[in-house]
């Protein structure tokens, strides 16, 4: 029996499809614990700001419906964890979270959507790993706090895919397991293309898990790929976000004319 740990990010309450994660690694495993991570967050509001959050609510309300609607499509279905030992953590490189983890002695670890994992937590070591599920595709689109998003605000929707990598003490920086591209038909809308990246992102995790637990160890060093880009939080402001609203009514003539294709050609991803 492979004992896996998970660790997820559970900003503004608990996130629907780290809960799906979690349910759907437990259907195939032992999920012995779960670590969530519940920041506490004090930001700072100014005129511009909140302006800037009456234009999105106003003009561009399309960005968050979808986001919210793709968790209200896993929580119809995934209504909690699975039942297995859960910690709630601010931090996920505190001391308790390093304590929990360490006396349950998983064999694998996963990790979804946390801040980055400092040398403590690392120097844990499980007998296979700790791997970090990221929702884009590196080393091309690396950060957040979401790629896809990135990809269709800066009109690189053939870079939208999905990684699963070795944890390293970068940002979405360490050697890959594997890669792939998230299909799409371009008659989406943005909420289905959000359902398709993170089912896309599950079933890799999945896919991911089985071949490091069957003892293969793929490890790809993200130089030896391509050179890429990080895209930080604190970069994701109005114009970007106008920038994705414009760009999303391409996302179809680039898909039915065979140009996200023939880019896609040029990309390099790692398959297990």
């Amino acid at each position: 029996t492979l004992r896996t740990s998970s660790a997820a990010s559970d900003v503004y309450k608990r996130q629907a499809n780290q809960k799906a994660l979690a349910n759907k690694i437990n259907a195939e495993y032992e999920v012995v614990g779960i670590v969530t991570e519940t920041r506490v967050y004090k930001p700072k509001i100014t005129l511009l700001t909140f302006l800037e959050k009456v234009v999105e609510k106003v003009f561009l309300s399309s960005i968050g419906s979808a986001w919210g609607g793709m968790k209200t499509y896993y929580d119809r279905s995934f209504h909690d964890y699975p039942e297995t030992a859960i910690l709630d953590a601010e931090n996920i490189n505190s001391q308790n979270v390093y304590d929990f983890t360490k006396e349950l002695n998983p064999d694998l670890i996963v990790i979804s959507g946390t801040r980055i994992v400092k040398e403590k937590l690392l120097s844990l070591q499980p007998s296979i790993g700790i791997l970090n599920l990221h929702t884009g595709l590196s080393p091309y689109i690396k950060g957040g706090p979401n790629c896809t998003n990135w990809c269709i605000s800066t009109e690189q929707f053939h870079l939208i895919g999905n990684t699963v990598m070795w944890v390293d003490l970068g940002i979405d920086t360490g050697n890959i397991v594997t890669t792939e591209f998230t299909d799409f038909t371009g008659d989406e809308s943005l909420l289905e293309i959000h359902i398709k990246v993170m089912e896309h992102a599950h079933e890799l995790c999945l896919k991911a898990i089985k071949h490091v637990a069957n003892g293969k160890h793929a490890n790809v060093q993200q130089d030896k790929v391509a050179k890429g880009l990080t895209y930080y939080t604190k970069q994701w402001r109005l114009k970007n976000k106008i920038d994705l609203v414009r760009n999303f009514k391409k996302i179809k003539s680039v898909v039915k004319s065979g140009e996200m294709d023939r880019k896609r050609r040029k990309v390099t991803i790692i398959k297990i």
